[in-house]
């Protein structure tokens, strides 16, 4: 084996051959050919990635390792650490992108002697593009005096290990362009360490970023205090300078590399430094547009001790507890006169009475324009339905607003017809981030274009229209000034009409009449009874290796249309996911989702439920979502509703599902099916058919029960609706 090979785990060799970890196991067990191990723990072995190459393709296993999949594993293994060799990868393929006759030159070379070039090269084009390695600050903004960039280039030394993975980067450059590249390996390295990152949603960081573009004005020069991944950055239209500062050297570096392979070298200038923001600013003196920023919450140790006389602390010092308020300033600091700042805030900042005096301030001075409450799980943590809080840099001579604007779509309000599903309030995987985005943007645009283009100074601005009951408010500061200066929007807004008004609570109540009335229609009449049938049995694996179904498994794909979720299938809904419109950690061709079609019968795997779902033509076309799995029968051999009914049974799934010590996993292979002639299923799943119609007006009158119940109580108490 060559020195300083590359090793790969089990997990990897599975993902090279497209099986899951147990056929790796079984294949350790029964092979004496099988590569030992060269490195790892007794539990977690590790292996030479030649060698399992080797042995696939020599059991036919394998024809080719992905190209991707190759360069991932090669970063994965390498001897320093994925971190170093990923920054490594990402130097090379800017270099691939911003000078590739040079690449060229500097690949046909030995790897030694490509290590020592590279380093030369390098060390020249991270100087054109982040600035000199140790700048003295200038009083510009452009740094502090010894202030270190991000990305320092990396020697002939440490480059020798990581020819071999940036030779194969730059090929995957080849079919897929630099940024996607690196995007791809960014990806795969944030979803190996979901833990280590506190990463923000790309829906959350395009609304953010959408609130300080209103009105179609790009932000030209941008910071992010607390960049991370650089999510927030990324997601900007069209600006000209981004400044970024995060305390983990690593993301510092990683994200300097993967702003600049987004943006060309003549569009945009990026300028990321590597410290602790609050204790060593690394942009002093800088005035930009916008501020992007998503904090560290509940910090207890940000430097209340040493900070007490900071200049910056313009709306009061910030308790120890509050660190969060320490943000905001800072965020405040570093815009110009009218410039706008977002910030991603934890729920009790708008509440806590240790920081109810800067909140005031902020009020008094115009400082906060618009707290927006959020649906929980639009961002870690996710069970809290965290805030935003949209804040513009008052100008000199300028009288300060005497207004705020307060907006809730954390709990949103249901639909009219309570057989719609409601996507946004069902947790992370089920945000409708686009309803979230123009409720937010539908009430922050008039009232951001009521304040620039408003009338005389000392007249009122024109509300009209901008409040929406239950969802947004324009409150004026003075009702704010109290003793708690509780910014919280839900304790300011009115409620919603209850249920839509007297005249909604009637049209709901006449539909639960008449779905009363089909439920009494539908309810099932006993079959004769009998003794218990003894079928002979089949499989569903089996069914599957006779090909009369196939089996699919949903959560891959990108593109646009509707994603049938897991809880759809749970609650009998429309699809309500959305596909991501494009990969977010894969750059070669993106994989095609899983389109359900009639017939089909889909499962979800987690949960230990007995659910199973028989697609229809209004479902028809949306993609199949995490964590189910799709059962598409021959129409010639098996009867959907035949299929779907006995993979309901209680003892059926029993024997079928697996148990670990916080969830229940079903084998949707293991599903026992009676052997019956088509005729005695399509029997059979007529009666279940009749049986889903029941459960779908049960379903239905539960929910228009539940609507006429709480709008009567809302009704009554809010005056709307009297006694009787």
């Amino acid at each position: 084996m060559p020195e300083n090979s590359t090793e790969v785990t089990a997990a990897g060799i599975a993902r090279l051959a497209g099986v899951g970890r147990a056929a790796v196991s079984n294949w350790r067990r029964r092979h004496a050919d099988f590569p030992k191990p060269v490195g790892g723990t007794e539990t977690s072995p590790s292996f030479a990635l030649p060698e399992v190459e080797q042995w696939l393709r020599d059991q036919g296993k394998l024809a080719e390792v992905p190209l991707r999949e190759r360069v991932w594993q090669q970063l994965a293994g390498h001897p320093a650490g994925a971190v170093p060799a990923l920054v490594h990868t990402g130097c090379a393929l800017l270099l691939v992108r911003d000078r590739p006759t040079a690449w060229l030159e500097i690949t046909a070379v030995s790897d030694g002697r490509m290590a020592t070039v590279l380093h030369l090269a390098l060390n020249d084009l991270l100087t054109a593009r982040f600035g000199p390695a140790t700048e003295a600050g200038d009083g510009s903004g452009g740094g502090t005096s010894g202030c270190v960039r991000a990305v320092h280039t990396p020697t002939a030394d440490e480059l020798l290990p990581s020819v071999p993975l940036l030779r194969a980067a730059a090929e995957l450059a080849a079919e897929t362009g630099a940024r996607q590249a690196f995007e791809f390996l960014l990806g795969r390295q944030l979803d190996a360490n979901p833990r280590q990152f506190t990463l923000t949603p790309p829906g959350l960081a395009e609304l953010m970023a959408a609130l300080v573009e209103t009105g179609g004005r790009p932000a030209r020069t941008v910071l992010d205090p607390a960049t991370g991944t650089g999510a927030l950055l990324r997601a900007l239209s069209r600006p000209t300078a981004l400044y970024a500062q995060d305390a983990d050297p690593d993301l510092a570096a990683l994200t300097a590399l993967r702003l600049a392979l987004n943006s060309t070298v003549e569009s945009c200038t990026v300028a990321v430094r590597a410290g602790d923001t609050l204790r060593a600013d690394a942009f002093p003196q800088l005035a930009v547009d916008a501020v992007l920023c998503h904090p560290p919450f509940n910090e207890r140790n940000w430097g209340h001790d040493e900070l007490a006389y900071d200049p910056r602390w313009e709306y009061g010092f910030p308790a120890r507890t509050e660190s969060e308020l320490a943000w905001v300033q800072h965020a405040l600091a570093h815009l110009r006169e009218g410039g706008t700042a977002v910030l991603l805030m934890p729920p009790a900042a708008a509440s806590r009475r240790s920081g109810r005096r800067i909140r005031a301030d902020l009020l008094r001075r115009g400082a906060l324009r618009a707290v927006v409450a959020l649906p929980a799980g639009a961002a870690p943590p996710y069970g809290i339905p965290l805030h935003l809080w949209v804040l513009r840099k008052p100008g000199a001579g300028v009288r300060p607003s005497p207004e705020l604007l307060l907006v809730d779509t954390a709990e949103p309000a249901e639909p009219a017809t309570a057989t719609t599903a409601t996507p946004a309030s069902g947790g992370r995987d089920r945000l409708d981030w686009q309803a979230v985005r123009s409720a937010v943007l539908d009430a922050w645009e008039p009232f951001d274009r009521a304040e620039r283009t408003g009338p005389e100074p000392d007249a009122p601005l024109d509300r009209t229209g901008q409040d929406r009951p239950g969802v947004s408010r324009v409150v004026p500061v003075i009702e704010l000034l109290d003793d708690d200066v509780d910014l919280a929007p839900a304790r300011h807004l009115p409620p919603p009409t209850a249920g839509g008004g007297p005249a909604e609570l009637t049209r709901v109540r006449d539909r639960l009449t008449e779905t009363l009335r089909l439920t009494a229609t539908l309810t099932p009449p006993l079959a004769d009874l009998s003794d218990p049938a003894h079928w002979p049995l089949t499989t569903v694996g089996e069914l599957a290796r006779a090909g009369a179904l196939q089996l699919r498994t949903g959560g891959s794909g990108t593109g646009p249309g509707p994603v049938l979720t897991e809880y759809d299938v749970l609650g009998s809904t429309a699809p309500s996911g959305t596909l991501p419109a494009t990969p977010a950690s894969t750059d070669g061709p993106p994989e095609e989702p899983v389109l359900v079609e009639p017939g089909d019968v889909v499962v979800p795997v987690l949960g230990g439920g007995t659910v199973a779902r028989v697609i229809d033509e209004a479902t028809a076309g949306a993609a199949l979502g995490r964590n189910l799995q799709l059962l598409r029968p021959d129409p010639a051999a098996l009867d959907p509703w035949f299929l779907a009914g006995f993979l309901r049974g209680t003892a059926n799934n029993r024997q079928a599902s697996s148990y670990a010590s916080t969830a229940t996993r079903l084998d949707a292979r293991r599903l026992q099916l009676p052997r019956l002639p088509l005729a005695e299923q399509q029997r059979y799943g007529a009666q279940f058919r009749a049986l889903a119609a029941f459960e779908d007006a049960l379903r239905l009158t539960g929910r228009l029960g539940g609507q006429l119940v709480q709008g009567m109580y809302d009704g009554l108490t809010d005056g709307t609706v009297t006694p009787k």
